[in-house]
């Protein structure tokens, strides 16, 4: 299956050099470009990609914003016309003061703009394949920095919405919340990947989540995994 993808970025050069290394790719192909959040709006509501490979800082409309139009509006979309896009967001710095809300709007992960060729490919596959892109030690590392500073609730607050998960989903919950994967959260529960993936597909539905990544914010979010010191303690 060809992994369908819109590359979207205000920088001529670089939005082409991404594309040429997409379409040099077995098994992916770009379907469409973009030059600002506006256009990747419309774009992805025309083409229907699988990814979307969008920068953050962009003119008319930044990419944060975008993602979020182009995700409500697959929300709201009452014809079923397929899954959402997976997005993947570029960014200049690891620690750019927009990723964490870029993962609370739903965006599947963040790349940096100098990564090189086969990681970028590789990142493109995972998002499209359902997985956040970001290795554990990133993810905690990112997320622990912006709920220091930009969570609105205090560590330990917990969304009514938890109270209705299973003592099994929610821990696959908090440890999905600490970067690890479907493979070590089974491997450490003495479970199979298959039931890892169910119960975490039980935990988004009922939370009303739409990626790996709002797991592992919603995870700092409400306490099951502490800023810095790994998880609370039940």
């Amino acid at each position: 299956m060809t992994i369908r993808v819109l590359v979207v970025d205000d920088q001529y050069l670089i939005r082409a050099g991404i594309v040429g290394l997409l379409q040099a790719t077995d098994g992916m192909t770009v379907v469409g470009e973009a030059g600002d959040g506006e256009e990747a709006v419309a774009e992805a509501a025309r083409l229907r990609p699988d990814v979307i490979l969008m920068d953050i800082r962009m003119p008319r409309m930044n990419g944060i914003d975008a993602a979020q139009r182009i995700l409500d509006a697959d929300a709201d979309d009452t014809e079923g016309a397929g899954p959402p896009p997976r997005i993947l967001m570029l960014t200049t710095f690891d620690l750019d003061e927009y990723v964490y809300r870029a993962l609370r709007a739903g965006a599947s992960g963040f790349i940096l703009k100098d990564t090189g060729p086969k990681r970028l490919l590789a990142a493109v596959a995972a998002v499209a394949g359902g997985d956040a892109l970001f290795a554990p030690s990133v993810t905690r590392r990112l997320v622990e920095a912006f709920t220091r500073t930009s969570a609105p609730g205090e560590p330990g607050g917990r969304r009514p919405e938890i109270e209705q998960l299973t003592a099994r989903e929610t821990e696959v919950l908090r440890l999905a919340g600490t970067g690890r994967s479907n493979a070590e959260i089974a491997e450490r529960l003495f479970i199979s990947e298959a039931t890892v993936k169910t119960h975490l597909n039980r935990t988004m539905a009922k939370l009303d989540l739409t990626s790996r990544a709002q797991v592992v914010v919603l995870a700092y979010e409400t306490g099951l995994v502490a800023p810095g010191g790994g998880p609370y303690a039940p």
